[in-house]
């Protein structure tokens, strides 16, 4: 394995944490437009929170699709291919969820909620899709020597993959509350900090029965065991944290730490891959490794100039976007077409 192949797959998992960090508030945001918000004007006052950098937050998942098919070909392939079905469900999950936010302020109040509901559902089906693929994909799948994948429906939907997507739909909800809490005032700052003290009983939960069936379903611990546990305590105590801020009103640190613990689910599932990109349930002799699936050092030398001569330019004008954009939303709120992407 050389520098580069290890370099662009550490890039790759930076790519998809960036995005379930900042992606994964707007999923959550999307969700309490239906579950925390109780009049239209709250819920308007819930999708500005967002209105300015939801369109830019997704900008990461297709970065990091992208990076992976120009750096890791064969691993895009077997993942898009075998994947196919789930990841046919998630672009319709965010394409519903994206026209949302223009049309349910152009059409008939009448009508409104209809696509009030789309953000909603939209925004729940990719987290979970996600999860549930991530999963899957951890757990090993039946890949032949030729990289193909013949999977049945219970390789894809199991306990397992089920239990990753509903803590990683539960994960982005909490990481979406916490925002809300940061960017809001009035009534709906506080519902959300006490949806959040709730729902942080029930993620503990989903993270005990996580733990128990990684060290069951995966080799984890066998290959990686002081890494895993490590990471299984930093998420433990990220979801703490975050519980304690919300108690003690400290939004920041709430809405940093419900966000590093998806960054930490990211880097966990990579760490757990490492040397692999694809798991074999027929043999480690089929798995797909990093070493074998990139392109050539060629492609990666010129992908990393780019990379390197960009970056700079995209963290910047995002952390701009954020700070223009650091203010509180009140009610009664300005118009949404200002805001909506």
């Amino acid at each position: 394995m050389s520098t580069l192949q290890l370099i662009w797959f550490v890039l790759i998992g930076v790519l998809f944490s960036g995005f379930f960090f900042l992606e994964g508030f707007d999923f959550g945001v999307g969700m309490a437009v239906q579950t925390l918000a109780h009049s239209e004007s709250e819920k308007d006052q819930v999708v500005q929170t967002i209105g300015p950098v939801w369109d830019g937050n997704e900008v990461w998942l297709l970065t990091a699709g992208g990076a992976m098919f120009a750096s890791f070909p064969y691993w895009y392939a077997s993942l898009f291919s075998g994947f196919y079905l789930i990841l046919l469900i998630i672009l319709v999950g965010l394409i519903i969820r994206g026209v949302s936010f223009e049309f349910r302020h152009k059409v008939d109040p009448a009508k409104k909620n209809t696509w009030n509901w789309t953000l909603s559902i939209g925004s729940a089906i990719v987290p979970f899709f996600f999860g549930l693929m991530f999963i899957a994909m951890v757990q090993g799948m039946p890949i032949d020597q030729d990289g193909n994948m013949t999977a049945q429906f219970g390789d894809y939907v199991n306990l397992f993959s089920l239990v990753g997507g509903v803590a990683m739909t539960l994960l982005c909800y909490l990481h979406g509350m916490n925002y809300i809490a940061l960017k809001t005032e009035g009534p709906i700052r506080e519902r959300a900090r006490q949806y959040a003290k709730a729902l942080y009983w029930v993620l503990y939960a989903g993270l005990v029965a996580f733990a128990l069936l990684l060290a069951f379903k995966t080799d984890f611990l066998s290959l990686h065991p002081v890494m895993t546990l490590a990471l299984l305590v930093i998420i433990v105590v990220l979801s703490l944290i975050a519980h304690w801020a919300t108690f003690k009103g400290a939004e920041g640190i709430a809405f940093f730490s419900s966000g590093l613990s998806l960054v930490a689910v990211v880097v966990l599932l990579f760490q757990g891959l490492f040397p692999r990109v694809m798991i074999s349930s027929l043999g480690a002799q089929y798995d797909l490794l990093i070493q074998n699936a990139s392109s050539s050092p060629y492609t990666l030398k010129v992908m990393s100039m780019i990379a390197l001569t960009l970056l700079p330019f995209v963290l910047a004008y995002t952390v701009w976007a954020y700070y223009i954009f650091r203010k509180r939303v009140t009610m009664p709120v300005v118009g949404e077409d200002h805001y909506a992407g």
